[in-house]
């Protein structure tokens, strides 16, 4: 199922080309079209005008326009189904006033513009315009159900838990700076401790031998304390993940209220982007936070996900996976980089995997604990597998 995706829009594309190109796919398999040729073109307001003259007689701007191709079957047999132009600059308004993320808008538009494609146009009858509204509604509740992502998350280690069965007995085994390898033979894309200002588990050592035997990328979790923020500037860790830290706390309870202390967050996070050392932000999937970490200068946000992985429902989870998404899709388009985490497990996980804005996933303690079972090494490649 060919999609010929192409973006003539000036700047940065708001929303994720990965994920538009991945919607197409889906909906074209849903419609019993997928070895159709579409073409889908992402245009500024002026372009879009542009065509919409040329072709309607129309001359302004308008959100989306599908241009069926006129002659059947292409020689090679397969079915050109034509062209969907959809004007970002309009759909990012658009969602604005509608208070929806661009990527909601887009997924719209464009089952808007495939529905048009398929011979239904509501501008011929009433009738017409309810089965097509129908059909969009049936066509947006089965991509929902049904989107997948085509290219695999990378997947990071936490080896916290390593470090707290060593400190249990207060020995040398089992050492998590062998683990971090161990995860990194098996396929793993990088590594993640928390150094805690308590010591509780990852030790100062730890993370020294990590900074020099990590061959793919060390994130460093920490609270912004003075004494750990001098200690990540000296190791300059590939990345630096802030989050909230409580001393009673058996593992981290929620995300960082951003919004609540951002002229504190905006000098720390100055401090590491000046060392050239990322920093991303460990937060509830909430708009007000999301917007915070922008403001102060993130380059990423980590979702935290545990709401979601303690539901005890079906609908409680489904409640908690939208507002992961709806975060997920809001940072994409403030130019947040999206990665996810915390209480993922090998059941709960393929889900937000197939949230096309998130980059990666840190899970830690359902892979050791997996790994007792079945060796470590098996246990990486196995979430690996479901990725």
């Amino acid at each position: 199922m060919p999609i010929l995706l192409s973006s003539q829009h000036p700047h940065r594309s708001p929303v994720s080309l990965a994920w538009l190109h991945q919607a197409a796919e889906a909906l074209l398999i849903i419609t019993g079209r997928d070895e159709a040729e579409l073409s889908l073109l992402l245009v500024n307001d002026a372009q879009m005008r542009e065509l919409n003259r040329h072709y309607r007689g129309k001359d302004k701007s308008t959100n989306v326009l599908s241009f069926p191709q006129i002659g059947g079957d292409d020689p090679t047999g397969g079915y050109l189904l034509g062209d969907i132009v959809i004007s970002l600059d309009t759909a990012v308004r658009e969602a604005a006033e509608k208070g929806i993320t661009a990527h909601s808008h887009c997924r719209t538009l464009l089952i808007h513009g495939l529905v048009h494609l398929l011979g239904l146009d509501h501008e011929r009858s009433e009738e017409e315009y309810r089965l097509m509204l129908a059909q969009e509604d049936f066509l947006a509740q089965e991509l929902k159900n049904t989107e997948r992502r085509n290219g695999m998350i990378n997947l990071a280690i936490n080896v916290d838990h390593v470090a707290t069965l060593r400190q249990a007995r207060g020995g040398k085994e089992p050492d998590p700076v062998t683990a971090a390898g161990i995860c990194e033979l098996a396929g793993a894309g990088g590594i993640v401790v928390h150094l805690r200002e308590d010591r509780r588990h990852i030790q100062d050592r730890d993370v020294r031998l990590l900074r020099e035997l990590v061959k793919t990328k060390l994130n460093l979790e920490m609270g912004a304390n003075e004494e750990i923020i001098k200690i990540a500037l000296a190791l300059k860790p590939d990345m630096i993940t802030l989050v909230p830290e409580k001393r009673q706390e058996l593992t981290t309870e929620g995300g960082l209220d951003v919004a609540g202390q951002k002229g504190k967050l905006k000098k720390v996070v100055a401090k590491f982007e000046k060392a050239g050392i990322p920093v991303s932000l460990f937060i509830d999937p909430a708009p007000v936070q999301v917007a915070a970490a922008r403001e102060v200068g993130a380059t990423f946000v980590e979702i935290h996900t545990g709401r979601y992985a303690d539901a005890t429902s079906d609908e409680i989870a489904d409640r908690e996976f939208e507002l992961i998404a709806a975060a997920a899709e809001s940072a994409y388009e403030t130019d947040l980089r999206v990665n996810a985490g915390h209480g993922l497990n090998y059941l709960n996980t393929p889900r937000i995997a197939e949230l096309g804005m998130i980059e990666e996933l840190s899970i830690g303690h359902a892979v050791m604990t997996r790994a007792i079972f079945v060796g470590l090494d098996q246990a990486v490649r196995e979430m690996l597998a479901l990725l």
